[in-house]
Parts: C-alpha cells; sequence; structure tokens
C-alpha cells in the first residue's frame, strides 16, 4: 500500500505542470469562442491551482494497473471513475461548463475513455502477439 501510494505521488507530481497549460488552452479557446473576454485574479488562481490538482489526479490514477491482484478491467473502470469525478468536479468549479450539460459532458466522457482504453487493449494484444510468434519460433 505504502509503494503504491508513494508511485501515486511520483505519477501525480511528474504531471502536475499539466494544470496550467490545460488551463491556457481552455482559456484560449474560449477567448477565441467569445465565451470570456477578460478573467478576474480569482478566476485565474483557481483554474491555475485546481488544474494542476486535476493533472496531478489524472496522472496519479494510473497506479491502479500496476496492482497486481486488481482485474485490469475492474482496475479501467476505478480509472474512469476517478477520472470522470475529477474532470467533472474541477470543470464545474471553474465554471467551463454549466450544470445541464452533464449529460452531454458524461456521454462524451464514456465514449472517448472507451476508445482510448479500445487503442490501447489493440496496441497491448497486437505486441503480446507478436512476441508469442516470436517465442514459438525461436
Amino acid at each position: 500500500m505504502k509503494k503504491n501510494l508513494k508511485n501515486f505521488m511520483m505519477r501525480g507530481a511528474m504531471f502536475a505542470w499539466c494544470g496550467p497549460v490545460i488551463t491556457a488552452i481552455v482559456w484560449a479557446a474560449l477567448y477565441a469562442s467569445g465565451a470570456i473576454t477578460e478573467l478576474t485574479v480569482r478566476e485565474v488562481v483557481t483554474g491555475i491551482i485546481s488544474t494542476t490538482l486535476m493533472a496531478f489526479i489524472a496522472a496519479g490514477i494510473s497506479i491502479v494497473y500496476q496492482i497486481e491482484n486488481l482485474p485490469k478491467s475492474f482496475a479501467g473502470l476505478i480509472q474512469m471513475s476517478v477520472l470522470y469525478f475529477d474532470y467533472l468536479g474541477f470543470y464545474l468549479l471553474n465554471g467551463w461548463i454549466p450544470l445541464n450539460r452533464i449529460p452531454v459532458f458524461t456521454l462524451i466522457f464514456v465514449a472517448v475513455f472507451a476508445v482510448i482504453w479500445f487503442i490501447i487493449y489493440m496496441s497491448v494484444r497486437i505486441k503480446v502477439n507478436r512476441m508469442n510468434q516470436l517465442i514459438k519460433h525461436e
């Protein structure tokens, strides 16, 4: 348990810097669309701190795949749940999505997560099959 917590903290710390970058991209997109024209100091501070924490959690939760006695499908469900509430919570906190758009956000999130998970799964499966073929031919 201590090892997993340490790995969570290390992964989170390595990628927490992505938070301010994500914030800048979101603000640029909102500015380009005309949704915002200026930000208050409170919005800037909240955005930077919250997205730093959001990136920390998102990176750290990938540790679930390293827990040996946890089935990969269950690890995927844990990761999906944590990411969903992580993103949704911080998007609502920052006012990036209104409450009435939560169902749309949920559908998009689940679809994108499923596609990414499927791509990773297929990539790993192809690599394992190649390695098995190499072993058979030796």
